[in-house]
């Protein structure tokens, strides 16, 4: 009759622990990481939607965390647990670097920039230097008396054009950007250059054919924030600097160099902010040892070169 009863189940029998011995049930309901509760076993399912727990922010974040970092290979979440203590080799050399380290990490990128500029502009290049090659390899007569002089301007002005304009755009000018956005300055670079190139084309056929001169807007256009707010001031040295730069260029050409000799400024002083940082967080550091009775032997020379350079 296991079928009949089976019809006509009443509220008690939904409890899947009604068989067992109520000793038993109550070591289990005890005992038991999760507790069953028998009256909302038996309320409908509708009521049950309703009284469904609001999952907060930091449950949201832990469910949408990813189970394994970047680095694990695979991030369906095999091998998970021996993922738990992983650090970043980099965070871990961050914390035990000397302050000596860590200022020359800076002064080391700071130079670093320059090279990779340099670098990113020679990529852009990459059709001048063929064509260099190709005439210092196989030149024609007319090539061969002019020793490839048209090739190794043509090569030096696409060099210098961009570097200046990696320079104006902010190529490797903050550390917290993604490669991926670097590598779409570097093209934006190179599709500048060749616009350029494409205008002075114009302007050369403009002069040839007796025309009026073309105007072109700026190569490097300003973003509308820095519009709104006036260009920066610069010092009496770095006003003197510009215009030493500005003089050895071409007319043409000072607009670009104008923008990247602002940014070179720019990133010289966020290096020296930085260091600043650096230097502020070290003290800090050293009248923590010392309050704490922990004052090393280097702490104190410090303390007191810094001391006489303060009189």
């Amino acid at each position: 009759m296991g079928w009949w009863d089976s019809l006509w189940t009443s509220s008690s029998n939904n409890d899947p622990l009604r068989k067992l011995d109520p000793k038993l049930r109550e070591f289990l309901e005890r005992e038991s990481p999760v507790k069953y509760n028998t009256a909302q076993a038996t309320q409908p399912r509708a009521k049950e939607e309703q009284a469904a727990p609001t999952i907060t922010e930091v449950e949201e974040q832990q469910r949408n965390a990813p189970v394994v970092p970047k680095e694990s290979q695979f991030q369906d979440g095999r091998y998970a647990h021996l993922w738990k203590t992983y650090r970043p080799l980099a965070e871990i050399e961050a914390e035990t670097k000397s302050d000596h380290e860590k200022l020359m990490d800076v002064l080391e990128g700071y130079k670093e920039r320059k090279s990779q500029i340099g670098k990113a502009a020679l990529e852009n290049c990459a059709l001048e230097q063929v064509d260099w090659r190709q005439c210092m390899s196989n030149p024609t007569m007319t090539e061969r008396m002019t020793m490839c002089r048209d090739q190794i301007r043509k090569f030096e002005k696409c060099y210098m054009t961009q570097t200046r304009l990696l320079k104006a755009l902010g190529y490797l000018s903050t550390l917290d950007r993604s490669p991926e956005a670097e590598e779409e300055i570097q093209m934006h670079a190179d599709t500048l250059y060749h616009r350029m190139l494409s205008q002075e084309a114009e302007i050369t056929a403009a002069r040839e054919e007796g025309r009026p001169i073309p105007r072109f807007p700026p190569i490097i256009p300003r973003p509308e924030q820095q519009q709104q707010q006036p260009v920066e001031e610069l010092t009496q040295e770095q006003q003197e600097t510009l215009r030493t730069r500005l003089k050895k260029v071409a007319e043409e050409d000072r607009a670009a160099e104008e923008e990247a000799v602002r940014a070179e400024f720019r990133v010289k002083a966020e290096v020296a902010s930085r260091v600043q940082g650096l230097w502020k967080q070290q003290e800090q550091e050293r009248q923590a040892r010392k309050a704490r009775g922990e004052e090393t032997l280097w702490d104190k020379v410090t303390g007191t070169f810094r001391s006489d350079n303060g009189k």
